[in-house]
Order: structure tokens, then C-alpha cells, then sequence
């Protein structure tokens, strides 16, 4: 069993709260589109986008280097514009256990946030918190914003 990990990060988006949710739930393939400097490329390996169980293929570029993550979604919350990750192959599961991500939309005043969450355990105490993963998720999320704000 290794040390335990949470990272959280809140980006306040200007694009309809409904918007990332349907992306990351039912059109995850259009994300390269939305962010390619971030995501090259995501496919449905097994079952129908929006339902647990379905597997994804990332292909992404993490500090100018070519990353793959293997993907299941673990949990979906569609009242609570909820989704849940879990890497099953790839470059996090390689160096890090069980590793996820939670992406939820908040909503404070009138302000909408998407939430972001990254467990997973660390091999020991030299294995370096993901903070420049941290980095990419809300770069992505800004870029995906940007995307939807322009096309409105």
C-alpha cells in the first residue's frame, strides 16, 4: 500500500455549466478538437460513450512528451453533472496505484466550476506529487472553455 494523494483544483468557466459534462460524458472524442495541444487524440475502446463501464484511449502531451492512458469510467452522476475516471493501463498506472479523476460542475452564486479530483497512491516518498498533471487538467479545461465561449 502506498501514501495516498488528493489533488483538487476549481476553474470558474464562462461556457454553460451542461457543457462539460456532456463533453467529458457523451462526447469525449471531440476533445482533440476542442484542446489539440493538449489531447492528440480519444476513442472508444469497449461499450457506448456516457455509460460506466466504457473503456477510452487517450493519447495526450505531458510536458512535450507523448503520453497514453487507458481509461475506465467508474461512476456517473448525471443530477450532480458528475464523472468518474479510472486509469487501467498507461503512463500514471506505470509509476502510480490506483489513480482517478472525478470531474464535477459547481455552482456558486452565479458562477459556474468545473471540479476536478486526482487520487491515487504514491509508490513512496520519492515519488513526486502529479501537480504538473494537475497543470495539464486545467489548462485542458481552459482550453475547452475557450473553445465553447468563442463558438457561442
Amino acid at each position: 500500500m502506498g501514501l495516498k494523494s488528493v489533488l483538487c483544483t476549481q476553474i470558474e468557466v464562462k461556457a454553460n455549466k451542461d457543457v462539460f459534462h456532456d463533453v467529458f460524458t457523451h462526447k469525449p472524442h471531440h476533445i482533440s478538437t476542442m484542446c489539440p495541444s493538449h489531447i492528440q487524440g480519444r476513442e472508444l475502446i469497449d461499450g457506448v460513450f456516457g455509460t460506466v463501464g466504457s473503456k477510452l484511449f487517450w493519447t495526450y502531451n505531458l510536458e512535450g512528451k507523448e503520453k497514453i492512458s487507458k481509461q475506465i469510467i467508474e461512476a456517473i452522476n448525471e443530477g450532480e453533472k458528475m464523472i468518474t475516471f479510472k486509469e487501467f493501463e498507461g503512463y500514471l498506472v506505470d509509476k502510480y496505484d490506483n489513480w482517478k479523476a472525478t470531474l464535477h460542475i459547481e455552482q456558486k452564486t452565479e458562477i459556474d466550476l468545473a471540479c476536478w479530483t486526482m487520487e491515487y497512491e504514491r509508490q513512496n516518498e520519492n515519488a513526486p506529487e502529479l501537480i504538473n498533471l494537475l497543470d495539464f487538467i486545467v489548462g485542458m479545461t481552459k482550453a475547452i472553455d475557450d473553445h465553447h465561449v468563442k463558438k457561442n
